[in-house]
């Protein structure tokens, strides 16, 4: 494994996000440390396009062109992938600070580790300032996976050579792909990774597998398919742990948390 500084591809998925997707991008281009950003938009109508156009920097890749949804878009990204890690940044998210980058680069020249993953902290989407809830990940154990438990996928940075080894997302997981390829990679292959104790990661509350209950049910039952399908079998209650360990999210929020400051200004 090499010693030197890794080069970081981060890839973000959209499709119409013109309200949001600047706090991403700006995000990205105030990192300390250089990346490829590349943006795969599904043929947006509402003007996100000439938006990415403007604050597009020299690292900026953008396509746009209609896709099969979010997963399809982020393996087109994946084979436009130029950097020895990726990272995946959704148009909802945005990074903590200006040295999120740094801190990944850094983990990974330091422990020669396969993947990393961080905290996650989600806001308010009316009021960026006012967190809703904290994910706090811990370190990892395999076993865990047994009791429901996954990084943020928005925290989980790979090298490129994991996807690929062992492919990219399964688009037949609907919006347990992410699950999927985190099971598959950290529980089934056993690639090695690294906890980094603090929020790298914001997001806006209101994920697609949480808008209903319909959503919540389809997800559970795609969940227990990314067992299925990688040969792998759960405990009884594994798959019904997974979103119960979301309620601890809510009730565990720290003091410091309470509290988000932007530090970039968002019109």
């Amino acid at each position: 494994m090499s010693h030197k500084s890794p080069t970081i591809s981060i890839i973000t998925a959209c499709r119409n996000a013109v309200s949001t997707i600047k706090d991403c991008i700006l995000s990205v281009n105030h990192q300390t440390y250089a990346c490829e950003h590349i943006i795969i938009d599904g043929a947006s109508t509402d003007g996100t396009q000439d938006l990415i156009a403007k604050l597009a920097s020299p690292s900026t890749k953008l396509i746009s062109e209609p896709d099969r949804g979010l997963y399809d878009a982020l393996n087109k990204g994946l084979k436009l992938a130029s950097g020895d890690v990726v990272g995946i940044l959704h148009a909802d998210d945005f990074y903590a600070h200006d040295s999120v980058l740094e801190r990944v680069a850094g983990t990974f020249q330091e422990k020669k580790v396969d993947s990393c993953y961080s905290d996650l902290l989600y806001v308010d989407p009316a009021n960026l300032q006012k967190a809703v809830r904290s994910w706090k990940s811990g370190a990892y154990r395999k076993d865990r996976f047994y009791w429901g438990w996954m990084p943020p996928h928005p925290t989980f940075f790979v090298r490129r050579s994991v996807y690929e080894t062992y492919g990219d997302f399964n688009l037949g997981l609907g919006t347990s792909a992410d699950y999927e390829l985190m099971l598959r990679f950290l529980f089934k292959y056993g690639i090695s990774a690294a906890y980094l104790p603090e929020v790298l990661v914001i997001m806006r509350a209101g994920g697609l597998s949480n808008r209903s209950w319909r959503n919540r049910l389809n997800a559970h039952r795609t969940d227990r398919r990314a067992w299925k399908i990688n040969e792998l079998h759960p405990y009884p209650w594994t798959v019904l742990a997974k979103p119960l360990s979301k309620i601890l999210q809510f009730s565990s929020r720290g003091a410091e948390f309470r509290t988000v400051i932007p530090w970039w200004p968002v019109d």
